[in-house]
Protein backbone atom coordinates (compact mmCIF):
# COMPACT_ATOMS: atom_id res chain seq x y z
CA UNK A 1 0.00 0.00 0.00
CA UNK A 2 1.15 3.49 -0.21
CA UNK A 3 1.90 5.43 2.43
CA UNK A 4 1.84 8.90 2.86
CA UNK A 5 4.89 11.05 4.44
CA UNK A 6 1.79 12.53 6.94
CA UNK A 7 1.13 8.61 8.14
CA UNK A 8 4.68 7.61 7.40
CA UNK A 9 5.39 10.12 10.50
CA UNK A 10 2.42 8.73 12.39
CA UNK A 11 3.67 4.99 12.24
CA UNK A 12 7.12 6.11 13.32
CA UNK A 13 5.61 7.85 16.67
CA UNK A 14 3.43 5.04 17.04
CA UNK A 15 6.43 2.73 17.11
CA UNK A 16 8.45 5.11 19.34
CA UNK A 17 6.18 5.63 21.77
CA UNK A 18 4.31 2.48 22.49
CA UNK A 19 7.01 0.74 24.54
CA UNK A 20 7.25 3.76 27.29
CA UNK A 21 3.82 4.29 27.68
CA UNK A 22 2.20 0.66 28.25
CA UNK A 23 5.18 0.46 30.56
CA UNK A 24 4.50 3.38 32.55
CA UNK A 25 1.41 5.45 31.30
CA UNK A 26 -0.44 3.75 34.34
CA UNK A 27 1.82 5.09 37.04
CA UNK A 28 1.80 8.21 35.40
CA UNK A 29 0.09 11.90 37.58
CA UNK A 30 -1.33 12.65 34.15
CA UNK A 31 -4.08 9.52 34.81
CA UNK A 32 -4.37 9.96 38.37
CA UNK A 33 -7.88 11.30 38.90
CA UNK A 34 -6.09 13.60 41.57
CA UNK A 35 -4.41 15.35 38.60
CA UNK A 36 -7.49 15.39 36.03
CA UNK A 37 -7.03 19.05 36.15
CA UNK A 38 -4.01 18.70 33.71
CA UNK A 39 -6.42 17.34 30.80
CA UNK A 40 -7.98 20.96 31.13
CA UNK A 41 -5.07 21.97 29.54
CA UNK A 42 -4.42 19.94 26.94
CA UNK A 43 -1.84 17.54 28.87
CA UNK A 44 -1.74 13.98 27.76
CA UNK A 45 -0.01 10.97 28.31
CA UNK A 46 2.41 11.80 25.64
CA UNK A 47 2.77 15.18 24.31
CA UNK A 48 4.32 16.52 21.26
CA UNK A 49 6.69 19.23 22.24
CA UNK A 50 7.20 20.77 18.46
CA UNK A 51 4.62 22.99 17.08
CA UNK A 52 5.18 25.77 14.08
CA UNK A 53 1.17 26.28 13.32
CA UNK A 54 0.64 22.01 13.40
CA UNK A 55 1.90 19.91 16.65
CA UNK A 56 5.16 17.26 16.08
CA UNK A 57 8.39 16.15 17.30
CA UNK A 58 11.11 13.49 16.27
CA UNK A 59 13.86 13.27 19.13
CA UNK A 60 13.81 11.74 22.22
CA UNK A 61 11.23 11.00 24.78
CA UNK A 62 11.65 12.66 28.32
CA UNK A 63 9.29 11.79 30.67
CA UNK A 64 8.57 14.62 33.52
CA UNK A 65 8.91 14.22 36.93
CA UNK A 66 7.57 16.11 39.67
CA UNK A 67 9.68 17.63 42.02
CA UNK A 68 6.90 17.22 44.96
CA UNK A 69 7.23 13.47 44.64
CA UNK A 70 9.61 12.02 42.36
CA UNK A 71 6.94 10.65 40.42
CA UNK A 72 6.69 10.72 36.90
CA UNK A 73 3.79 13.03 35.33
CA UNK A 74 3.81 12.67 31.82
CA UNK A 75 6.14 12.38 28.79
CA UNK A 76 7.26 14.83 25.77
CA UNK A 77 8.70 13.97 22.60
CA UNK A 78 11.58 16.46 22.05
CA UNK A 79 12.21 17.70 19.03
CA UNK A 80 15.63 17.64 16.62
CA UNK A 81 17.66 20.11 14.87
CA UNK A 82 15.48 19.38 11.93
CA UNK A 83 12.69 19.73 13.22
CA UNK A 84 14.32 23.09 15.13
CA UNK A 85 15.02 24.71 10.87
CA UNK A 86 11.44 23.64 9.89
CA UNK A 87 10.29 25.94 12.95
CA UNK A 88 12.67 28.49 12.19
CA UNK A 89 11.60 28.41 8.71
CA UNK A 90 8.12 29.14 9.50
CA UNK A 91 8.55 31.74 12.49
CA UNK A 92 10.47 33.55 9.84
CA UNK A 93 7.83 33.42 6.98
CA UNK A 94 4.99 34.28 9.84
CA UNK A 95 7.48 37.32 10.71
CA UNK A 96 7.02 38.93 7.28
CA UNK A 97 3.65 39.20 7.36
CA UNK A 98 3.20 40.23 10.84
CA UNK A 99 5.45 43.43 10.52
CA UNK A 100 2.71 44.85 8.01
CA UNK A 101 0.02 44.22 10.23
CA UNK A 102 -0.98 47.01 12.55
CA UNK A 103 0.37 47.31 15.54
CA UNK A 104 -3.02 47.83 17.58
CA UNK A 105 -4.20 45.00 15.50
CA UNK A 106 -1.52 42.72 16.27
CA UNK A 107 -2.42 44.40 20.36
CA UNK A 108 -5.81 42.55 19.52
CA UNK A 109 -3.97 39.27 19.14
CA UNK A 110 -1.64 39.59 22.29
CA UNK A 111 -5.29 41.08 24.35
CA UNK A 112 -6.86 37.48 23.43
CA UNK A 113 -4.09 35.47 23.98
CA UNK A 114 -4.36 37.40 27.76
CA UNK A 115 -7.85 36.65 27.81
CA UNK A 116 -7.17 32.71 27.79
CA UNK A 117 -4.73 32.98 29.91
CA UNK A 118 -7.07 34.35 32.70
CA UNK A 119 -9.38 31.23 31.66
CA UNK A 120 -6.34 29.31 32.87
CA UNK A 121 -5.51 30.71 35.67
CA UNK A 122 -5.85 27.89 37.86
CA UNK A 123 -4.54 24.77 36.14
CA UNK A 124 -1.64 26.55 34.41
CA UNK A 125 -0.47 27.87 38.21
CA UNK A 126 -0.62 24.06 39.12
CA UNK A 127 1.30 22.67 36.86
CA UNK A 128 4.13 25.34 37.27
CA UNK A 129 3.53 24.01 41.29
CA UNK A 130 3.33 20.53 40.10
CA UNK A 131 6.63 20.64 37.50
CA UNK A 132 8.70 23.20 39.04
CA UNK A 133 7.83 22.98 42.86
CA UNK A 134 7.39 25.97 44.10
CA UNK A 135 4.08 26.44 46.36
CA UNK A 136 0.82 26.95 44.65
CA UNK A 137 0.49 30.73 45.50
CA UNK A 138 3.45 31.46 43.68
CA UNK A 139 2.77 29.74 40.79
CA UNK A 140 -0.39 30.85 40.14
CA UNK A 141 1.48 34.14 40.43
CA UNK A 142 3.38 32.96 37.95
CA UNK A 143 0.90 33.07 35.25
CA UNK A 144 -0.99 36.21 36.59
CA UNK A 145 2.12 37.95 35.48
CA UNK A 146 1.74 36.52 32.04
CA UNK A 147 -1.80 37.73 32.48
CA UNK A 148 -0.40 40.87 33.46
CA UNK A 149 2.38 41.56 30.81
CA UNK A 150 -0.46 40.84 27.88
CA UNK A 151 -3.02 43.28 29.24
CA UNK A 152 0.26 45.71 29.52
CA UNK A 153 0.97 44.80 25.66
CA UNK A 154 -2.50 45.37 24.35
CA UNK A 155 -2.25 48.85 25.42
CA UNK A 156 1.66 49.71 24.34
CA UNK A 157 0.48 47.92 20.80
CA UNK A 158 -1.34 51.98 20.16
CA UNK A 159 1.98 54.28 21.70
CA UNK A 160 4.71 52.60 20.09
CA UNK A 161 5.85 56.30 19.85
CA UNK A 162 8.58 57.82 17.32
CA UNK A 163 10.31 61.27 17.32
CA UNK A 164 9.88 64.38 15.47
CA UNK A 165 13.69 65.56 15.71
CA UNK A 166 14.56 69.74 14.51
CA UNK A 167 16.42 69.70 11.16
CA UNK A 168 19.56 72.43 11.46
CA UNK A 169 18.85 72.51 7.26
CA UNK A 170 15.36 74.28 6.22
CA UNK A 171 12.66 72.63 4.42
CA UNK A 172 13.86 69.48 5.96
CA UNK A 173 12.26 67.18 9.03
CA UNK A 174 13.92 64.15 10.72
CA UNK A 175 11.65 61.59 11.98
CA UNK A 176 12.79 58.08 14.36
CA UNK A 177 10.96 55.43 13.82
CA UNK A 178 11.37 52.12 15.35
CA UNK A 179 10.65 48.78 13.21
CA UNK A 180 10.32 44.77 14.00
CA UNK A 181 14.39 42.93 13.97
CA UNK A 182 12.01 39.71 12.63
CA UNK A 183 12.69 36.61 14.35
CA UNK A 184 13.15 36.54 18.73
CA UNK A 185 14.56 33.28 20.08
CA UNK A 186 13.84 32.68 23.75
CA UNK A 187 15.27 30.02 25.79
CA UNK A 188 14.02 30.54 29.62
CA UNK A 189 14.88 28.42 32.79
CA UNK A 190 13.07 25.83 34.81
CA UNK A 191 12.41 28.54 37.64
CA UNK A 192 10.14 30.84 35.75
CA UNK A 193 8.66 28.53 32.92
CA UNK A 194 5.82 30.33 31.99
CA UNK A 195 6.78 34.58 32.80
CA UNK A 196 9.50 35.30 30.72
CA UNK A 197 8.45 33.77 27.83
CA UNK A 198 5.65 36.02 27.87
CA UNK A 199 7.51 38.82 28.92
CA UNK A 200 9.39 38.54 25.59
CA UNK A 201 6.42 36.82 23.19
CA UNK A 202 3.64 39.53 24.37
CA UNK A 203 6.54 42.48 24.13
CA UNK A 204 8.11 41.31 21.06
CA UNK A 205 4.88 39.91 18.88
CA UNK A 206 3.07 43.47 19.28
CA UNK A 207 6.24 45.17 17.99
CA UNK A 208 5.60 43.07 15.09
CA UNK A 209 8.09 40.49 15.57
CA UNK A 210 7.96 36.30 15.50
CA UNK A 211 8.94 34.42 18.90
CA UNK A 212 10.42 30.81 18.68
CA UNK A 213 10.58 29.26 21.92
CA UNK A 214 12.94 26.21 23.81
CA UNK A 215 12.32 26.34 27.52
CA UNK A 216 13.87 24.14 30.40
CA UNK A 217 14.53 20.19 29.61
CA UNK A 218 12.68 19.51 33.39
CA UNK A 219 9.90 21.73 32.72
CA UNK A 220 8.76 20.46 29.13
CA UNK A 221 4.81 20.40 30.07
CA UNK A 222 4.43 23.65 31.21
CA UNK A 223 5.80 24.91 27.57
CA UNK A 224 3.57 22.76 25.93
CA UNK A 225 0.61 23.82 27.77
CA UNK A 226 1.42 27.24 27.06
CA UNK A 227 1.87 26.86 23.70
CA UNK A 228 -1.52 24.96 22.89
CA UNK A 229 -3.07 28.04 24.71
CA UNK A 230 -1.19 30.13 22.54
CA UNK A 231 -2.33 28.00 19.29
CA UNK A 232 -5.76 28.16 20.07
CA UNK A 233 -6.00 31.97 19.21
CA UNK A 234 -4.00 31.71 16.38
CA UNK A 235 -6.26 29.29 14.78
CA UNK A 236 -8.40 31.41 15.77
CA UNK A 237 -7.52 34.34 14.19
CA UNK A 238 -6.15 32.93 11.06
CA UNK A 239 -3.03 33.03 11.85
CA UNK A 240 0.38 31.89 11.31
CA UNK A 241 1.62 29.35 13.43
CA UNK A 242 5.05 30.11 13.53
CA UNK A 243 4.56 33.35 15.25
CA UNK A 244 4.87 31.41 18.44
CA UNK A 245 7.04 28.42 17.51
CA UNK A 246 8.00 26.05 20.31
CA UNK A 247 11.14 23.50 20.26
CA UNK A 248 11.21 21.17 23.25
CA UNK A 249 14.52 19.71 23.39
CA UNK A 250 18.06 19.61 24.72
CA UNK A 251 21.53 21.56 24.42
CA UNK A 252 21.47 20.80 20.52
CA UNK A 253 18.57 22.65 19.79
CA UNK A 254 19.69 25.65 21.98
CA UNK A 255 22.95 26.25 19.84
CA UNK A 256 21.31 25.33 16.74
CA UNK A 257 19.31 28.61 17.96
CA UNK A 258 22.52 30.71 19.67
CA UNK A 259 24.18 29.90 16.17
CA UNK A 260 21.88 30.63 14.04
CA UNK A 261 21.80 34.37 12.03
CA UNK A 262 18.42 34.13 11.09
CA UNK A 263 17.52 34.47 15.23
CA UNK A 264 17.71 38.41 14.94
CA UNK A 265 17.25 38.45 18.60
CA UNK A 266 17.86 35.95 21.12
CA UNK A 267 16.77 36.18 24.66
CA UNK A 268 18.89 34.02 27.53
CA UNK A 269 17.74 33.08 31.10
CA UNK A 270 20.33 31.29 32.73
CA UNK A 271 23.41 31.04 34.43
CA UNK A 272 26.23 33.77 34.58
CA UNK A 273 28.71 30.79 33.28
CA UNK A 274 26.59 29.62 30.00
CA UNK A 275 25.24 32.95 29.55
CA UNK A 276 28.64 34.15 29.38
CA UNK A 277 29.05 31.49 26.32
CA UNK A 278 26.16 32.39 24.92
CA UNK A 279 26.36 35.68 24.75
CA UNK A 280 30.44 35.39 22.69
CA UNK A 281 28.62 32.75 20.45
CA UNK A 282 25.83 35.62 19.29
CA UNK A 283 27.92 38.24 19.69
CA UNK A 284 30.75 36.63 17.33
CA UNK A 285 27.52 36.42 14.30
CA UNK A 286 26.54 40.49 14.99
CA UNK A 287 23.27 39.33 16.47
CA UNK A 288 21.22 40.87 19.47
CA UNK A 289 21.26 39.83 23.23
CA UNK A 290 18.98 39.67 25.94
CA UNK A 291 20.99 38.07 29.16
CA UNK A 292 19.16 37.58 32.06
CA UNK A 293 21.48 35.82 34.28
CA UNK A 294 22.12 35.07 38.19
CA UNK A 295 21.81 37.42 41.50
CA UNK A 296 23.95 37.22 44.44
CA UNK A 297 21.43 39.81 46.10
CA UNK A 298 21.39 41.19 49.56
CA UNK A 299 19.32 43.30 51.67
CA UNK A 300 20.83 45.55 53.66
CA UNK A 301 19.67 46.53 57.14
CA UNK A 302 20.27 50.03 58.64
CA UNK A 303 19.92 50.82 62.43
CA UNK A 304 16.64 52.80 62.08
CA UNK A 305 15.02 49.56 60.21
CA UNK A 306 11.39 48.89 60.92
CA UNK A 307 11.97 45.27 61.96
CA UNK A 308 8.06 44.33 61.86
CA UNK A 309 8.49 45.12 57.98
CA UNK A 310 12.09 43.39 57.43
CA UNK A 311 11.50 39.97 58.84
CA UNK A 312 8.60 38.81 56.72
CA UNK A 313 10.24 41.00 53.65
CA UNK A 314 13.49 38.59 54.14
CA UNK A 315 11.29 35.94 54.51
CA UNK A 316 9.57 35.73 51.11
CA UNK A 317 12.71 37.05 49.46
CA UNK A 318 15.36 34.04 50.73
CA UNK A 319 12.87 30.97 51.66
CA UNK A 320 10.52 32.01 48.64
CA UNK A 321 10.45 28.67 45.43
CA UNK A 322 13.09 27.50 48.03
CA UNK A 323 15.85 30.38 47.25
CA UNK A 324 15.46 29.15 43.55
CA UNK A 325 14.61 32.68 41.87
CA UNK A 326 17.21 34.50 40.57
CA UNK A 327 16.43 37.55 42.42
CA UNK A 328 16.64 36.03 45.94
CA UNK A 329 17.66 37.19 49.02
CA UNK A 330 21.44 35.52 49.47
CA UNK A 331 22.88 37.81 51.47
CA UNK A 332 21.74 40.07 54.13
CA UNK A 333 24.32 43.20 55.25
CA UNK A 334 23.05 43.78 59.12
CA UNK A 335 24.05 46.99 60.51
CA UNK A 336 26.57 45.61 63.84
CA UNK A 337 23.93 47.22 66.29
CA UNK A 338 20.88 45.23 65.27
CA UNK A 339 22.42 41.76 64.15
CA UNK A 340 22.02 39.95 67.21
CA UNK A 341 17.85 40.95 67.29
CA UNK A 342 18.06 40.53 63.65
CA UNK A 343 19.40 37.01 63.98
CA UNK A 344 16.71 36.15 66.84
CA UNK A 345 13.87 37.49 64.87
CA UNK A 346 14.86 35.60 61.97
CA UNK A 347 15.63 32.23 63.28
CA UNK A 348 12.32 32.49 65.31
CA UNK A 349 10.20 33.21 61.62
CA UNK A 350 12.48 30.10 59.85
CA UNK A 351 11.01 27.88 62.31
CA UNK A 352 7.51 28.47 61.60
CA UNK A 353 8.13 28.33 57.88
CA UNK A 354 6.00 24.99 56.96
CA UNK A 355 8.11 22.63 54.12
CA UNK A 356 6.47 20.23 52.34
CA UNK A 357 4.17 19.52 48.79
CA UNK A 358 3.73 22.77 47.49
CA UNK A 359 0.31 22.08 46.35
CA UNK A 360 -1.08 21.85 49.75
CA UNK A 361 -2.33 25.01 51.43
CA UNK A 362 -0.35 26.71 53.98
CA UNK A 363 3.03 25.23 52.69
CA UNK A 364 5.67 28.01 52.33
CA UNK A 365 8.63 25.95 51.17
CA UNK A 366 8.60 23.59 48.53
CA UNK A 367 11.28 21.34 47.07
CA UNK A 368 14.43 21.73 45.04
CA UNK A 369 13.93 21.56 41.58
CA UNK A 370 16.74 19.27 40.84
CA UNK A 371 18.94 16.32 42.40
CA UNK A 372 22.21 19.01 41.47
CA UNK A 373 20.47 21.78 43.36
CA UNK A 374 20.18 19.58 46.39
CA UNK A 375 24.02 18.57 45.79
CA UNK A 376 24.65 21.99 46.21
CA UNK A 377 23.23 22.98 48.84
CA UNK A 378 25.16 20.38 50.68
CA UNK A 379 28.67 21.51 49.65
CA UNK A 380 27.74 25.07 50.73
CA UNK A 381 26.47 24.17 54.11
CA UNK A 382 29.57 21.78 54.55
CA UNK A 383 31.71 24.67 53.22
CA UNK A 384 30.12 26.92 55.81
CA UNK A 385 30.58 25.01 58.37
CA UNK A 386 33.97 23.91 57.55
CA UNK A 387 35.33 27.78 57.61
CA UNK A 388 34.01 28.60 60.84
CA UNK A 389 30.44 29.21 59.92
CA UNK A 390 27.40 29.15 62.38
CA UNK A 391 24.50 27.23 61.02
CA UNK A 392 21.97 29.65 63.55
CA UNK A 393 18.60 27.55 61.74
CA UNK A 394 18.08 24.64 59.11
CA UNK A 395 21.18 23.08 57.38
CA UNK A 396 19.27 19.59 56.98
CA UNK A 397 18.50 17.60 54.15
CA UNK A 398 14.91 16.15 54.82
CA UNK A 399 13.15 13.19 52.33
CA UNK A 400 13.42 13.37 48.58
CA UNK A 401 14.54 16.75 47.53
CA UNK A 402 13.37 18.84 50.55
CA UNK A 403 15.47 20.85 52.70
CA UNK A 404 15.63 23.32 55.53
CA UNK A 405 16.00 27.23 55.18
CA UNK A 406 18.92 27.67 56.33
CA UNK A 407 20.43 30.92 58.03
CA UNK A 408 24.42 31.14 58.70
CA UNK A 409 26.42 33.42 60.17
CA UNK A 410 30.10 34.08 61.14
CA UNK A 411 31.08 34.08 57.42
CA UNK A 412 34.06 37.01 56.29
CA UNK A 413 31.41 39.02 53.53
CA UNK A 414 33.88 38.86 51.15
CA UNK A 415 34.74 34.72 51.61
CA UNK A 416 34.38 33.16 48.53
CA UNK A 417 31.14 30.91 49.56
CA UNK A 418 29.17 34.41 50.63
CA UNK A 419 30.17 36.08 47.13
CA UNK A 420 29.22 32.60 45.31
CA UNK A 421 25.53 32.06 43.86
CA UNK A 422 24.49 28.97 45.56
CA UNK A 423 20.91 28.38 43.88
CA UNK A 424 19.20 26.89 47.58
CA UNK A 425 17.15 28.40 50.54
CA UNK A 426 20.61 29.89 52.56
CA UNK A 427 21.01 33.10 53.73
CA UNK A 428 24.38 34.64 54.86
CA UNK A 429 24.05 37.43 57.42
CA UNK A 430 27.16 39.51 57.53
CA UNK A 431 27.44 42.94 59.60
CA UNK A 432 27.96 46.38 58.54
CA UNK A 433 29.34 49.53 60.20
CA UNK A 434 27.17 51.83 58.66
CA UNK A 435 25.81 53.13 55.03
CA UNK A 436 29.04 53.56 53.23
CA UNK A 437 30.10 49.80 54.26
CA UNK A 438 26.52 48.44 53.40
CA UNK A 439 26.83 49.71 49.68
CA UNK A 440 30.30 48.45 49.63
CA UNK A 441 29.83 44.94 50.51
CA UNK A 442 26.21 44.94 48.60
CA UNK A 443 28.43 46.00 45.28
CA UNK A 444 31.21 43.56 45.79
CA UNK A 445 29.88 40.53 44.06
CA UNK A 446 30.27 39.93 40.18
CA UNK A 447 26.13 40.06 39.52
CA UNK A 448 24.40 43.54 39.75
CA UNK A 449 20.30 42.03 39.81
CA UNK A 450 18.20 43.54 42.82
CA UNK A 451 19.26 44.87 45.86
CA UNK A 452 17.01 46.68 48.81
CA UNK A 453 17.47 48.33 51.73
CA UNK A 454 15.35 49.01 54.88
CA UNK A 455 15.86 52.42 56.58
CA UNK A 456 13.75 55.41 57.01
CA UNK A 457 16.03 57.69 56.28
CA UNK A 458 16.02 59.95 53.77
CA UNK A 459 19.49 60.79 52.84
CA UNK A 460 20.38 56.92 52.78
CA UNK A 461 16.54 55.95 50.77
CA UNK A 462 18.27 58.47 48.17
CA UNK A 463 21.75 58.20 47.92
CA UNK A 464 21.12 54.33 47.87
CA UNK A 465 19.58 54.65 44.40
CA UNK A 466 21.47 57.38 43.37
CA UNK A 467 24.60 57.20 41.24
CA UNK A 468 26.61 56.18 43.82
CA UNK A 469 24.85 53.94 45.84
CA UNK A 470 23.33 49.90 44.71
CA UNK A 471 24.87 49.02 41.60
CA UNK A 472 22.05 46.58 40.40
CA UNK A 473 19.53 47.19 37.81
CA UNK A 474 16.89 46.44 40.64
CA UNK A 475 17.17 48.69 43.29
CA UNK A 476 14.10 48.29 46.05
CA UNK A 477 13.92 50.22 50.06
CA UNK A 478 11.79 48.67 52.08
CA UNK A 479 10.56 45.76 50.06
CA UNK A 480 12.30 42.56 49.25
CA UNK A 481 14.43 42.03 46.47
CA UNK A 482 11.85 39.66 44.73
CA UNK A 483 8.51 40.08 43.12
CA UNK A 484 9.21 42.74 40.40
CA UNK A 485 6.25 44.37 38.80
CA UNK A 486 5.95 44.42 35.65
CA UNK A 487 5.90 47.59 34.75
CA UNK A 488 9.29 47.97 35.23
CA UNK A 489 12.03 47.17 33.11
CA UNK A 490 13.52 43.81 34.35
CA UNK A 491 17.37 42.81 34.50
CA UNK A 492 20.67 43.54 36.24
CA UNK A 493 24.06 44.71 35.51
CA UNK A 494 27.55 43.45 35.70
CA UNK A 495 27.86 39.29 34.87
CA UNK A 496 23.63 39.61 35.38
CA UNK A 497 24.11 40.33 31.78
CA UNK A 498 22.47 44.13 30.99
CA UNK A 499 19.79 42.50 29.41
CA UNK A 500 16.02 44.20 29.95
CA UNK A 501 12.70 42.88 29.76
CA UNK A 502 8.99 43.42 30.26
CA UNK A 503 7.45 47.10 31.23
CA UNK A 504 9.31 50.94 31.16
CA UNK A 505 10.81 51.30 26.99
CA UNK A 506 12.35 47.67 27.24
CA UNK A 507 10.49 47.19 23.97
CA UNK A 508 12.78 48.80 22.14
CA UNK A 509 15.35 46.19 22.06
CA UNK A 510 12.39 44.28 20.15
CA UNK A 511 12.85 46.79 17.32
CA UNK A 512 15.30 48.19 14.98
CA UNK A 513 15.96 52.18 14.95
CA UNK A 514 15.76 54.01 11.65
CA UNK A 515 16.56 57.92 11.58
CA UNK A 516 15.29 59.64 8.63
CA UNK A 517 15.64 63.00 7.33
CA UNK A 518 12.88 64.27 4.74
CA UNK A 519 13.64 66.88 2.38
CA UNK A 520 10.63 68.45 1.17
CA UNK A 521 11.92 71.13 0.06
CA UNK A 522 13.46 72.49 -3.74
CA UNK A 523 17.20 73.06 -2.69
CA UNK A 524 20.29 70.56 -1.52
CA UNK A 525 21.47 72.59 1.72
CA UNK A 526 24.22 70.20 3.49
CA UNK A 527 24.50 69.24 6.93
CA UNK A 528 27.26 71.23 9.44
CA UNK A 529 27.15 74.04 6.20
CA UNK A 530 29.13 71.95 3.96
CA UNK A 531 29.44 73.74 0.40
CA UNK A 532 29.88 70.75 -2.07
CA UNK A 533 29.64 72.90 -5.21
Amino acid sequence: YYITNNLRMSLFKIAKTSQPLLSRCMSMLVNDPSYSWLADIGIKEVNEGVYNGSWGGNGNIVTSVSPINEQPIAQVIEGTTEDYEEVVRASKEASKQWAMTPAPVRGEFIRQVGEHLRDKLEPLGKLVSLEMGKILPEGIGEVQEAVDIADYATGLSRMLNGKVIPSERPGHMMLENWHPLGVIGVITAFNFPVAPYFWNFTIASICGNACLWKGAPSTPLTGVACTRLIADVLEANNLPGGLSGLVTGGADVGSAMVDDPRVNLLSFTGSCHIGKQVGSKVQERMGKLILELGGNNAISVMEDADLSMLVPAVCFASVGTAGQRCTTTRRLIVHKSLIDEVVKRLKSAYKQVKIGNPLEKGILCGPLHTTAALEAYKEAISEATALGGTIEVGGNVLEGRYVEPTIVTGLPHNSDLVMRETFAPILYVVPCDGFEDAVAINNEVSQGLSSSIFTKNPEYIFRWVGAGGADSGICNVNIPTNGAEIGGAFGGEKETGGGRESGSDAWKQYCRRATCTINYSKDLPLAQGIDFS
